[in-house]
């Protein structure tokens, strides 16, 4: 049992893999120590925000939030090359954390997570529960999770079934699997299911979202500079697209760390430029964040919890992907403010997989729906 210091001054975040404790709904009050705002390698947070989502409006769409997130994000294990992450899954989700990037291998006929070649001593089944579990303690937030193959140029046969089987085994009815993206009010309790297969539909198709993932560095300055032109794109742009930036990378002359010793601290400087504005970053990855980075993230919808912001969103709309069309807005019509049923998951038996596909061509089956419960 770990201890950390929470958002809400004099109080404590108690916290480990079987427990979190119920906090104040908006983080407010204390910072982080200095010289952790925006870098933090050791083991625990510096502060702790696991309810910043409560306090926002149900009708609210999740593609205009800034939501905090974490690149390879079970990467504990490895040494300096692959380790991108010092704080366990827990200690991310209580930080502020809303996005998870969680690489598998399937191996013994057990989804693993890996980074490259190098297990993380974890298991897809066991990352939902743990992810599950923190929902259950904190139902008015939701978590969004990639869900990739790691290295898929050696894929093995039956890994799309595996993860759909998994899916339906550890999700009952508390996962996301829609193709459009929800409004936080469909979404709260629920993992969002981001999916990067080939073979099949699991979620919100992922090659469809605004993304800026130049994880090559070979310039620390460009990195950097790739990383503040889509920041910006995604506070200009079109509110019903979800845009991603990656803040992490690797190289062949350096590492994880040492790109988010370079990029965070310029992160922070410029989302503080606009502290205090209603500004939409998107969701926001990075490698090693530290909670004033965090906080920064999280703060900039606090307009919305306020009600500073007065713009109508009684008759939501979340954008519908069609396959080699452009993007379309459709309505979803009016969230109710009471908590809406849980979905249930089935599989749809009568679609096989099919043979694998390029990304230009391929015909998509929906292995999965949602229908209310």
């Amino acid at each position: 049992m770990g201890a950390m210091r929470c958002c809400h001054p004099g109080s404590w975040c108690h916290f480990s893999s079987r427990q979190l404790l119920v906090l104040p709904a908006w983080c407010r009050g204390a910072r982080a120590p200095r010289g952790m705002d925006a870098f933090d390698c050791t083991p625990q947070p510096a502060a702790c925000c696991p309810d910043w989502m409560a306090g926002l409006p149900d009708a609210l769409p999740l593609s205009r939030l800034s939501i905090p997130g974490t690149h390879d994000s079970l990467s504990l294990f490895g040494g300096r090359r692959l380790r991108c992450q010092s704080w366990g899954l827990e200690a991310q989700l209580a930080a502020g954390v809303r996005f998870l990037d969680v690489r598998c291998k399937l191996e013994r006929g057990e989804l693993r997570i890996y980074h490259l070649c190098t297990f993380q001593r974890a298991s897809l089944r066991g990352v939902l529960r743990r992810t599950l579990r923190f929902l259950r303690a904190h139902p008015g937030e939701a978590v969004l999770m990639r869900i990739k193959e790691e290295l898929p140029f050696f894929s093995r046969p039956g890994f799309a079934a595996r993860l759909q089987r998994c899916l339906l085994e550890e999700g009952r009815g508390r996962l996301w699997c829609h193709e459009e993206v929800p409004t936080l009010g469909q979404a709260r309790g629920k993992i969002v299911v981001l999916e990067a297969l080939e073979q099949a539909v699991l979620g919100i198709p992922y090659e469809q979202l605004s993304i800026s993932d130049a994880w090559n560095v070979l310039s620390l300055e460009r990195k950097w500079a790739r990383a503040r032109r889509h920041l910006e794109a995604a506070a200009g742009g079109d509110p019903a697209k979800m845009h991603l930036t990656f803040c992490s990378g690797n190289g062949l002359f350096t590492c994880p760390e040492e790109v988010a010793r370079f990029v965070n601290p310029r992160c922070y400087r410029h989302l503080r430029r606009r502290s205090g504005q209603a500004v939409r970053w998107g969701v926001v990855i990075m490698d090693f964040p530290g909670a004033g980075l965090l906080r920064l993230i999280v703060d900039s919808n606090a307009p919305w919890a306020s009600g500073s912001i007065t713009e109508a969103l009684g008759t939501p709309t979340a954008p519908r992907w069609r396959r080699g069309r452009a993007l379309r807005a459709v309505p979803l019509g009016p969230v109710s403010p009471v908590a809406l049923p849980a979905p249930r998951v089935r599989r749809k038996t009568s679609v096989s997989l099919g043979k694998k596909r390029g990304r230009s061509s391929r015909v998509a089956p929906r292995s999965l729906r949602v229908t209310a419960a």
